[in-house]
């Protein structure tokens, strides 16, 4: 009897382990497969895959999707912030080398990725707390607070800056371009569902 327990305890337990696996394999190729359809059209469809099939959190939606973009720009634009405090007293220190220009323009765009970190912070924020009766606004507020951190790498690569800076501050440009697309993307997805919602409401 007890034997017939145990043989019983051991093949719930295996069917219940290939059961979850299942489940959980299914539920990360759905995921990896709204990655693959989100990134396609992006600007940089390489570069979005790449990103985002590695982004730890959820990606289980448009909006999720959008986040993780999000989330992935607003980490390398505070990666590149961080190097170019350093850079700008490294800059100090070896003076003689940059023209008062290049030091000027080094200073600029130290300030410039600063306003990045800050308005992607600000977007990311606003799709977090997205609201049905006052999505359109906060739509608008998060594309022109992810539009001016465009315009401010920019206006940093328009300066006579280094090399390696040039190349971080592209990074930063081309990941978030991927989330200025991604956002766009946002509105068709939510807009039906919350229609799809008020349909039933106004049926019951």
């Amino acid at each position: 009897m007890q034997t017939n327990l145990t043989l019983t305890a051991l093949f719930l337990y295996f069917f219940l382990s290939t059961f979850s696996t299942s489940i959980l394999a299914q539920a990360q190729a759905q995921a990896q497969d709204l990655v693959h359809s989100s990134c396609i059209h992006a600007r940089y469809p390489k570069l979005c895959l790449r990103t985002l099939s590695n982004y730890t959190g959820p990606t289980k939606s448009p909006l999720d999707i959008a986040q993780a973009a999000l989330h992935v720009s607003l980490a390398h634009a505070k990666r590149v912030s961080k190097y170019l405090r350093s850079s700008k007293s490294e800059s100090h220190s070896r003076s003689s080398s940059l023209s008062k220009r290049q030091q000027a323009d080094l200073s600029d765009c130290k300030e410039q990725i600063a306003d990045s970190v800050d308005e992607l912070g600000r977007s990311l924020e606003e799709l977090q707390h997205l609201r049905p009766e006052t999505f359109r606004l906060q739509m608008s507020n998060a594309l022109t607070w992810v539009s001016a951190a465009l315009t401010d790498g920019d206006t940093c690569l328009d300066g006579n800056v280094r090399a390696d800076v040039k190349k971080r501050v592209s990074d930063v440009a081309r990941v978030t371009s991927n989330a200025l697309y991604l956002i766009n993307r946002i509105g068709q997805s939510w807009n039906g569902k919350h229609k799809a919602k008020g349909s039933s409401r106004s049926k019951n």
